[in-house]
C-alpha cells in the first residue's frame, strides 16, 4: 500500500471563504557591478524598494524625460549581502516547513548573466541556497533517520515501508554490488563542494518531531527545450557503436546512448511528478552535495557575448521527505503504511531571458534561446491569469499546459505549498529594458494569493516514546553493569558452601550423600532467591506500567489542553484573518461606492444635460409651432385676399367681356344696316345703269360687301410672340409679343449672336442670364432664348414663353405657354414665306428675296406643359 503525501489537493477557483492565503514571497537580490567604471542604473532606496533610472539614450517617455521607477518587494539584498543572510530569510522557513510536512517551491528569476545559479548553488566557502538548505535539513535530522531501503519508492510518486529484515537484505544487495565495483580505496570529496559551508555557520531546525524516523531522497532534472531529461541517470552504453578516442561529454560520445526524455504524470491525489525520474536516497549533506554535483556536471551550460557559463535549461532540484512515526515502544517504525508523509521542497534554477540581438545566437543557440523566453513568457500568462481570476473572481483556464515548467509546478499555485521568488538583477546599464521587464513580472508576482498548505494531523501515541525508550535502555544497561558482579557475589555467599572433600570412588558412602544434601539445599535456596526475583520484578513491573499510565494520562490530558489551546488559537486566527477579510471587503466596497457616487455624479450631470437640451428643444419647439400657427394665419389670409382678388378679376373680366360682345354686336347690327343700304343702293343703280350705257373699265373696284365686310380677326396664341430684330430688307413683321406687358428676357450666356431677322426685340424688358425671384416679381410674362443645332447643321432658336404669377408660399412660379422655334434656311426660293402652326397659311405681299426665314409656333392654350416656381 503506497501512502502520498497527507496535504490534500484543493482545486483552484473552487475555494472556501474561509481557505488561509499568503501571497507569493518575492525577493529581490542585486549583484555587484563588473567593472568599477559600469554605469548603474539600480539605486536601492530601502530595505524594501529599489529605483530604476533610465541610463543615457533611452528615453522613457514621449516627452524625452527621464523616467524613474520603483518597485517593492517583500525584502531587498544589496551587494553587500552574504549567502547566509539570504538564506536566513527566503530559505530557511521552506526547510523549517518540509520538516513539517509541508511542501515548498524556490525558484530564481532574472535575465542572463544577473547571479541565479550564484545565489541557488554558490561557490566554495560560498554556499548557496541549495548546499545550504541541505545542511539544515541534515543537521535537523540526522540522528532520526531511518536505516536505509526501510524507505522505498514506489513507480507512482508513492513511498512504501519496509520490513527491518527486507531492508537488511537490500542494505546487503547494495553493499555487495558496491565492493564489486567500487575500490576500497577511500574517495576524497570534491574539492568544487567539500568546502561550501563552514562549521560555523551550520544551522538546524527547532521543533523536529523526535518520535518519528525521516529519510531523504533527491532527484535532479532539467528542462532543456521544452523537454525533462534525468540529470542522475546512468547513461547506458551501446553495444555496437565503438568508443571514440578523444572522449568527451556524454552526448559527444558515439558509444553512449543519447537520454531519453521523461513525461509527466498525474498521481492519484492529482500531484503532477516525472515519471521514470531517478530518487536517490542520502544520509548525510556530503552523499547529498555528491548527487547534485553528479547530476550538475551534466547540466547544459554554453558560452555566449554575455555570459561565459550561461544556463541553456532550467534546472529543478528536488528533495523529497518521508517521515513516518515510532510504534508505542519506541523502537520500531510503526507499519501502518497510511502513517507515512511525504513532503518536499523544490528548487528551481531557471535559464535568464536573452535578447538574441545582443547575444548574437545562431543555430541551436538561437533554439534554445527561444524556448527558454517561450517557457518563461507562458509562466507570466499563468501569473497574469491567476491574478486575473483572483482579483476580478472570473473563472479563466490558467495555461499550465502550455509549458513543461508551469504544468510541473501547478500544484504549488494550487494550494499544495509555499512559493517564493528571488528576482536577481545587474545594475549595469546595457540590461536596463530587460530589467525592466523583470521588475513588472515581479510586481505582477506578488498580488498572487497562494492557499496555505494544511497542517498534518497528530499521531494518536503519546509523544516521547523515543525519548522513553532510550532513557529506559540507558538506565537498564547502567543497572545491569551495576548489579552483574555484586548480584552475583551476594548470590554465591547466600548459598551453602560445599564441603572440603576429595572424591576418590564412585560408590563412596560418605561423600558422596553428604554433597547431594548440599546441592539440595543450594538448589532450594536458588528457587527461593529466583521466586523473590520474579516477584521484585513483577512489582517493579506493574510500578513502571502504573508510573507509565499515569504519566500517559497526564501527556494525554496536556496534549488536549494543547490542542483545545491550538484549536482557540485557530479560532482566533480564523477570526482575524476573517477581520481582515472583512476589513479588505469593506475598503474594496468604499472604493466601489466612491466609483459608483462618481458614475451617479456623472449620470446626473447627463441627465441635467439632456433635461436641458430636451426643454430648449420643446421651447424650439413651441416657437416653431406657433411661427407655423402664425404663417397659416397668414397664408389663410392672403389666400382670402387672393380669392377676393380673383373674384374682383373674374367680375371685371366677365364685365369686360360683356361689353365687349355688346360692342360687337353693336358694330354687327350697324354693318347689317350698312349692308342693306348698299344692297338697296346697288339696286338702285342697278335699275339706273341698265337704262344707260356702260361706262369704259378704268379701274377694279373692290366689292363693297369684300370692302365692307370686317376682316375675321388673327388667331392669335395664348401669349403675343415677341419682336424679331432689325430686318435686312425694309419689309419686316411686328411680333404677336408686342403688347403693353412687361417681359423678363432670360438669355443664358452661352447662347451666340447670330444677326438674322428673326431676333426678338422686346421692348421695355428685363434682361437676365439667369432666372431670379427678384425679377420675376416685376415681370408679368417670361420668355427664354433657348438655341440648339438642328438635323441639318443650322442652329435653330426656339422662344420657350409663359405666364408669371405668385404662388401661396409667397414666391414667383412660370407657367409655359408657348414655344416659338426660328430657324434660317439657305436661300432655295425666291418668294419669302410665313407659316404658323397657330394660324392658317397666308400670302403676304414682298418683293423677290435670296433667302428664307421661318417660324413654327406651338400655342398651348389649354395645357401647360411645365411650372416653373421661383422662391
Amino acid at each position: 500500500m503506497n501512502r502520498k503525501g497527507k496535504t490534500p489537493r484543493r482545486p483552484p477557483l473552487k475555494k472556501t471563504s474561509h481557505t488561509q492565503k499568503d501571497p507569493v514571497g518575492v525577493y529581490c537580490r542585486i549583484r555587484p557591478l563588473g567593472a568599477t567604471d559600469e554605469e548603474c542604473c539600480i539605486e536601492m532606496i530601502s530595505s524594501t524598494t529599489i529605483q530604476l533610472h533610465a541610463p543615457d539614450g533611452i528615453k522613457a517617455n514621449r516627452n524625452g524625460e527621464y523616467k524613474e521607477t520603483q518597485y517593492s518587494f517583500k525584502k531587498v539584498f544589496g551587494i553587500q549581502t552574504s549567502q547566509i543572510e539570504l538564506f536566513e530569510d527566503v530559505a530557511k522557513p521552506l526547510v523549517d516547513d518540509l520538516i513539517h510536512c509541508k511542501n515548498g517551491l524556490l525558484f530564481t528569476y532574472g535575465v542572463t548573466g544577473s547571479g541565479k545559479t550564484f545565489t541557488m548553488t554558490g561557490s566554495p566557502g560560498e554556499g548557496g541556497l541549495l548546499p545550504r538548505s541541505l545542511d539544515m535539513l541534515f543537521n535537523s535530522i540526522g540522528p532520526l533517520q531511518a536505516k536505509r531501503f526501510v524507505f522505498r519508492t514506489d513507480d507512482k510518486n508513492g513511498m512504501e515501508i519496509q520490513g527491518q529484515v527486507d531492508a537488511l537484505l537490500e542494505r546487503q544487495k547494495r553493499e555487495s554490488n558496491q565492493q564489486s565495483t567500487v575500490p576500497k580505496t577511500p574517495q576524497k570529496p570534491d574539492p568544487e563542494f567539500a568546502d561550501m559551508i563552514s562549521p560555523e555557520e551550520a544551522c538546524k531546525c527547532e521543533g523536529v518531531d523526535e518520535d518519528s524516523c525521516y529519510s531523504v531522497f533527491v532527484s535532479y532534472i532539467e528542462i532543456y527545450n521544452n523537454y525533462i531529461y534525468d540529470l542522475l541517470e546512468d547513461t547506458p552504453i551501446d553495444p555496437i557503436r565503438p568508443k571514440r578516442p578523444g572522449g568527451g561529454t556524454p552526448l559527444q560520445n558515439p558509444e553512449l546512448i543519447p537520454p531519453q526524455s521523461k513525461i509527466l504524470r498525474e498521481d492519484q491525489n492529482h500531484n503532477m511528478y516525472v515519471s521514470g525520474c531517478t530518487e536517490v536516497e542520502v544520509k548525510s549533506t556530503e552523499e547529498a552535495f555528491e548527487v547534485f554535483w553528479r547530476g550538475q556536471k551534466k547540466r547544459r551550460i554554453a558560452d555566449t557575448q554575455l555570459n561565459r557559463e550561461s544556463s541553456r535549461s532550467h534546472s529543478v532540484f528536488i528533495v523529497k521527505l518521508a517521515q513516518a512515526p515510532l510504534d508505542a515502544d519506541g523502537d520500531h517504525i510503526l507499519q501502518d503504511k497510511n502513517q507515512v508523509t511525504v513532503s518536499q521542497l523544490c528548487l528551481v534554477d531557471l535559464a535568464g531571458s536573452e535578447r538574441t540581438s545582443r547575444t548574437k545566437a545562431e543555430g541551436s543557440r538561437l533554439r534554445e534561446a527561444g524556448n527558454i523566453n517561450q517557457s518563461l513568457m507562458t509562466l507570466r500568462t499563468c501569473i497574469e491569469v491567476l491574478r486575473e481570476n483572483q482579483m476580478c473572481g472570473t473563472n479563466r483556464m490558467v495555461p499550465y499546459r502550455d509549458s513543461k515548467v508551469t504544468h510541473l509546478f501547478k500544484n504549488y499555485f494550487d494550494g499544495e505549498g509555499k512559493v517564493r521568488m528571488v528576482v536577481c538583477v545587474n545594475p549595469k546599464a546595457d540590461d536596463y529594458e530587460e530589467t525592466m521587464l523583470v521588475m513588472r513580472f515581479a510586481e505582477l508576482t506578488q498580488e498572487v494569493e497562494v492557499a496555505r498548505p494544511v497542517d498534518r494531523p497528530i499521531c494518536s501515541l503519546a509523544a516521547g516514546r523515543r525519548h522513553r525508550n532510550q532513557a529506559f535502555r540507558d538506565e537498564l544497561s547502567r543497572r545491569q553493569e551495576e548489579q552483574d558482579g555484586s548480584v552475583l557475589n551476594q548470590l554465591l555467599d547466600s548459598l551453602p558452601a560445599l564441603p572440603a572433600c576429595e572424591l576418590v570412588d564412585p560408590t563412596d558412602e560418605q561423600i558422596l550423600p553428604r554433597l547431594i544434601e548440599v546441592l539440595e539445599r543450594r538448589h532450594r535456596i536458588r528457587q527461593m532467591i529466583t521466586e523473590q526475583y520474579t516477584r521484585t520484578a513483577n512489582t517493579l513491573k506493574s510500578m513502571l506500567q502504573e508510573f507509565d499510565g499515569h504519566l500517559m494520562a497526564k501527556e494525554n490530558f496536556i496534549h488536549e489542553q494543547r490542542g483545545k489551546l491550538g484549536e482557540k488559537d485557530k479560532i482566533m486566527f480564523n477570526q482575524k484573518n476573517e477581520m481582515d477579510r472583512l476589513e479588505k471587503k469593506s475598503k474594496m466596497l468604499e472604493y466601489k461606492i466612491d466609483i459608483l457616487q462618481k458614475t451617479t455624479n456623472i449620470y446626473e450631470g447627463d441627465k441635467r444635460s439632456l433635461q436641458q437640451e430636451l426643454e430648449s428643444r420643446e421651447q424650439r419647439l413651441q416657437r416653431e409651432l406657433s411661427e407655423r400657427k402664425r404663417m397659416e394665419a397668414r397664408m389663410q389670409g392672403m389666400v382670402s385676399d387672393t380669392k377676393h382678388q380673383w373674384e374682383k378679376e373674374c367680375e371685371r373680366r366677365v364685365n369686360a367681356k360683356q361689353l365687349e360682345m355688346q360692342n360687337k354686336l353693336w358694330v354687327k347690327d350697324e354693318k347689317l344696316k350698312q349692308l342693306k343700304a348698299i344692297v338697296s343702293e346697288s339696286n338702285n343703280s342697278a335699275t339706273s345703269e341698265q337704262q344707260r350705257p356702260p361706262p369704259p373699265p378704268d379701274k377694279p373696284q373692290r366689292n363693297s360687301r369684300e370692302k365692307d365686310q370686317p376682316r375675321a380677326p388673327e388667331k392669335r396664341s395664348r401669349s403675343p410672340l415677341p419682336t424679331t430684330g432689325t430686318p435686312i430688307r425694309p419689309h419686316h413683321r411686328r411680333s404677336h409679343s408686342a403688347g403693353g406687358q412687361r417681359w423678363v428676357d432670360h438669355k443664358p450666356l452661352s447662347n451666340l449672336d447670330l444677326d438674322t431677322v428673326m431676333q426678338p426685340i422686346i421692348p421695355n424688358a428685363i434682361k437676365v442670364s439667369a432666372a431670379s425671384e427678384k425679377a420675376l416679381s416685376k415681370c408679368h410674362k417670361y420668355v427664354l432664348t433657348h438655341q440648339e443645332l438642328a438635323s441639318d447643321g443650322e442652329i435653330q432658336t426656339k422662344l420657350i414663353k409663359g405666364d408669371v404669377f405668385r404662388t401661396r408660399g409667397g414666391g414667383q412660379a412660370v407657367q409655359f405657354t408657348d414655344i416659338e422655334t426660328l430657324r434660317q434656311e439657305c436661300p432655295t426660293v425666291s418668294s419669302r414665306k410665313r407659316r404658323s402652326s397657330g394660324d392658317g397659311s397666308g400670302q403676304h405681299n414682298g418683293n423677290k428675296m435670296d433667302w428664307n426665314d421661318r417660324e413654327n409656333r406651338v400655342s398651348c392654350p389649354h395645357y401647360c406643359p411645365s411650372l416653373i416656381h421661383l422662391g
